[in-house]
């Protein structure tokens, strides 16, 4: 039976949006919540700041590191069907995770199960975006994103609540629930009309005439396709924004982990420590459309990369004030200055990627790209918990931590491109030459020399590959 494939920039598109901005809330807006429960979670098991950050850090750390896996599933059934497998796994993650005995057990349940789960929905919610927009696809990307800002805002007041009645086993029980939804979510993304959607397949492929390729070379193409290894050595662009969002990661999530427990082992009160998260999404929802209406205009569409690294500059300075006072007022007006640099890395994190790579090979190289990302979110919180327990709880070392990271990728991006730019226009112009010489060639013209006599033109064509 044919399906109906809906018209990209359409009506339906936009429903799409709404499906996935309710997605990315649920998904990328539920691990700043973790906070709320780290020290209830460390007094149920006994545990130091280092054991017990290993589970914000693996269910983040999963949430993008199942990038590959996901486009393996995106390419194979399509984006609407591994939504609705992440919610599913999601919230078995978290119902099987409120009967965890032990920190092991729910490493693997909450965090691994959940963070996957999570992954699979919120990937490919953002990779079906890009087939239904074209000319919008930035503010597309910037609207879809303010689901972040909702998740991040909601989360923890619900887990606050939640857990002064239920506890955190109770709570993570109404979360299984609550991730149900991604289904709801997957159900809307109806397949696209368009030459750069992946393929879905209804049934096995037909016999291929050639022999078929043995086990090694079969796995290396399929490596090759979904991890996009091939994009990462022969384009710079991808190859520097990859290794500075890598680095910049060691220290971006650092202050959605901690930020709670430093204010309360300061004196804050417990829902004063967990509105401060609130003001950072509540601030988002109106800052990440005016940051994607911004990257959106055609005078910034070749400047989106410096802005991002411009963001994340500013970002790692703000984390400097946090770590000078701990006044709650002090800290609102922290969560505020954060919220403007977070919304510009939150709305051009993605959009930089497609401007780096092209579309057809966006959901792999989104992959790769996460599953990098994911190293330095696994290694980025339990390395905090460390220096915590090392500097007995000195919080101010962990902002210290962050800013050094953030500052340091900015700076690392902003001169990378800047030389990448610089050594591109010599090499597009070189093309222009090559490509007019040719035509000139082809048509048999004559032209000058300096001393007035004529000479045909060469045939040979020069190709100069863009980074």
């Amino acid at each position: 039976m044919s399906q109906v494939l809906e018209r990209a920039e359409g009506c339906w598109a936009w429903v799409v949006l709404l499906a996935s901005l309710v997605t990315q809330g649920l998904t990328l807006g539920f691990p700043t919540c973790t906070g709320v429960f780290f020290t209830e979670l460390q007094h149920e098991f006994q545990a130091s700041n280092s054991e017990t950050s290993w589970f914000p850090s693996i269910l983040t750390a999963m949430l993008h590191a199942g990038g590959p896996l996901c486009s393996i599933l995106v390419g194979r059934f399509g984006c609407r069907v591994t939504v609705m497998l992440g919610g599913a796994l999601a919230s078995l993650g978290m119902v099987a995770g409120s009967f965890c005995r032990t920190l092991s057990q729910l490493y693997l349940t909450a965090g691994f199960i959940t963070g996957l789960g999570m992954c699979f929905s919120f990937q490919s919610s953002i990779t079906v975006l890009g087939f239904y927009f074209s000319r919008h696809r930035a503010l597309a990307n910037a609207l879809a994103s303010v689901g972040v800002s909702l998740g991040i805002t909601l989360w923890p007041l619900l887990s606050r609540y939640l857990l002064e009645d239920l506890g955190w086993r109770g709570t993570f029980l109404v979360f299984g629930g609550v991730f149900l939804h991604c289904c709801v979510c997957g159900a809307i993304l109806r397949p696209v009309a368009t030459s750069t959607a992946p393929e879905t397949t209804e049934g096995p492929p037909p016999p291929s005439k050639t022999p078929a390729p043995g086990c090694v070379a079969a796995c290396g193409r399929a490596i090759q396709r979904h991890l996009a290894f091939d994009i990462l050595r022969h384009n710079a662009g991808y190859r520097v924004y990859t290794l500075g969002v890598m680095w910049m990661i060691l220290g971006f999530p650092l202050p959605h982990v901690f930020l709670v427990p430093y204010a309360m082992w300061h004196g804050v009160d417990e829902h004063r420590a967990a509105l401060l998260i609130s003001i950072i999404g509540f601030s988002n929802i109106f800052l990440r459309p005016m940051a994607g209406l911004v990257a959106g205009r055609r005078d910034f569409a070749g400047h989106r990369k410096y802005l991002f690294s411009l963001a994340a500059l500013l970002n790692g300075l703000t984390n400097l004030v946090c770590a000078a006072s701990a006044d709650f007022w002090v800290l609102v007006g922290y969560c505020l200055a954060y919220s403007v640099s977070m919304s510009g890395i939150g709305a051009l994190l993605f959009q930089v990627l497609m401007d780096i790579v092209p579309m057809d090979r966006f959901s792999s190289a989104l992959g790769l790209f996460t599953i990098l990302e994911s190293i330095s979110i696994l290694i980025s919180p339990p390395l905090a918990g460390l220096l915590l327990d090392t500097t007995d709880n000195n919080f101010s070392y962990v902002f210290y931590m962050s800013s050094f990271f953030l500052i340091s990728a900015a700076l690392f991006m902003g001169g990378s491109f800047c030389v990448l730019q610089k050594k591109e226009r010599p090499g597009k112009q070189a093309e222009t030459e090559g490509a007019i010489t040719e035509s000139a060639s082809e048509q048999g013209l004559m032209v000058e020399d300096s001393c007035g006599s004529k000479k045909q033109l060469n045939t040979e064509v020069m190709y100069v590959t863009s980074v």
